[in-house]
């Protein structure tokens, strides 16, 4: 097992290690020529991180220590503002991009609770894709299987945590982009409910689905890194008792074409459960089959994301990855009364849902309804459509939904990873975190 935050700063205050050490080791493992280090990363501050790492040890020792985070490596996803910097968002055409002035919100608030930024992390191409593929900086492998993607968009956030790159990974979360790389490279990613992290400084996908969240070895070190993102005391909520518990799986979409190996994890955990006093009841959500006709012409991602890239587009167009173009592309066809009429469609569907949904503690579906993909069987257009398609497909539900969700490891050991998706109500993210705390263990294969 990777070690946790917790260990970490424990080990650092009894003296065990040094910030030094600790970065030093994760700057090693980045720059190995036989691991993922040069695909994972797009960025790596190895003076900085040094730098850093040194007033940790120097604070420490003068008794200051901001927080848990304190001397602790972790890396940021490529799109995210560094001051002095050229913000890329995995792309060749932001190249020539006016350098940020200042940090982002979400970065500074990582340097003012201690933590060293070791690095930026690979994505796919302005965060439209869940496999992670990038034909720009390379994609790195999965650690489960490196001729598997990683899933996305923050790939290189997941791989970066998983291969201890970094004990903590800042990810961004459209239609899934934290959860997704979290469950198909088995660690935990949260994703919070989007308005308690402010997105300035960031490059947008689409402003009304967009969130910042946390990647991480456990639920405990999300829940550390998500109160640092939103600038809350950094309080880990307490695990909420599993017996008495009521958990919902929707009957409709989300449980249709599962891989065999994503249905047998998700099955198991499920009935890991219930042995231990939780009601798990599958629930009838027929709204979620209106998700395809609603989305039809291109939904909050296509129309949001062609209004931010149309004159870079006009640009740099020849540019982009040929896979993301067309994707963006699909907002321009889209109409003020398109975009007015799917505003009105998620509120409605928000409200019945949640109808439905607020007589249980969380919903529950597997994250994924696949695998990761090999490398082989995303390299065609149609290919990379389909298993797209796939991976995104149960995220995008809370997005769309507006609500909070937590990805656990549900595989057993030496099976491919498999992610188990706890989502809960708009602000209840204390809430799930405190029930993920005691769900992680029992589902954990």
């Amino acid at each position: 097992m990777n070690p946790t935050i917790q260990q970490l700063a424990s080990d650092l205050a009894a003296g065990r290690t040094t910030s030094r050490k600790l970065t030093e080791d994760a700057l090693q493992r980045i720059a190995d020529p036989a691991g993922e280090g040069s695909r994972t990363f797009i960025k790596v501050y190895r003076e900085q991180a040094l730098a850093a790492a040194d007033a940790s040890d120097s604070l420490r020792k003068a008794g200051i220590v901001p927080g848990p985070l304190a001397g602790i490596p972790v890396s940021i996803k490529n799109l995210c503002d560094v001051a002095g910097e050229t913000t890329l968002s995995g792309s060749r055409a932001l190249d020539d991009a006016q350098p940020a002035l200042q940090d982002a919100p979400v970065v500074a608030r990582l340097r003012a609770a201690g933590a060293v930024i070791v690095g930026s992390t690979n994505m796919s191409e302005f965060a439209f894709s869940g496999v992670g593929f990038n034909p720009h900086y390379g994609t790195p492998g999965n650690p489960a299987d490196r001729k598997r993607v990683p899933g996305g968009s923050s790939a290189g956030a997941a791989v970066s945590v998983a291969d201890r790159m970094a004990v903590a990974a800042l990810g961004t979360d459209t239609g899934g982009s934290v959860r997704i790389p979290a469950a198909v490279c088995g660690i935990v990613g949260f994703k919070p409910t989007a308005r308690r992290v402010p997105i300035d400084g960031v490059v947008p996908l689409s402003t009304s689905l967009d969130s910042i969240g946390p990647l991480a070895n456990s639920v405990e070190c999300c829940a550390i890194v998500d109160a640092v993102f939103a600038a809350e005391p950094i309080v880990v909520p307490e695990p909420v008792p599993l017996a008495g518990l009521r958990f919902g799986v929707p009957r409709q979409f989300v449980m249709d074409e599962l891989d065999p190996v994503v249905e047998t994890a998700f099955e198991r955990a499920c009935r890991a459960l219930v042995a231990k006093g939780v009601a798990v009841e599958h629930v009838d959500l027929p709204q979620l089959n209106e998700l395809p006709a609603i989305n039809a012409k291109g939904g909050f991602a296509a129309s949001e994301a062609f209004a931010w890239h149309q004159k870079l587009i006009a640009r740099r167009g020849k540019d982009y990855d040929q896979l993301v173009y067309p994707r963006i592309m699909r907002g321009k066809e889209m109409s003020a009364a398109d975009y007015i009429d799917l505003l009105a469609a998620r509120a409605d569907l928000i409200k019945r849902v949640s109808a439905i949904t607020a007589n249980y503690d969380a919903v529950i579906m597997p994250t994924c309804a696949v695998t990761a993909p090999t490398l082989d069987e995303v390299s065609t257009p149609e290919g990379f459509t389909k298993k797209n398609m796939l991976l995104l497909r149960n995220t995008t539900v809370g997005n769309f939904l507006d609500r909070c969700a937590v990805s656990l490891p549900c595989h057993a050991a030496g099976e491919l990873p498999v992610g188990f998706m706890l989502m809960g109500e708009a602000m209840a993210d204390k809430r799930v975190l405190g029930m993920a705390r005691s769900v992680a263990p029992v589902v954990g294969g």
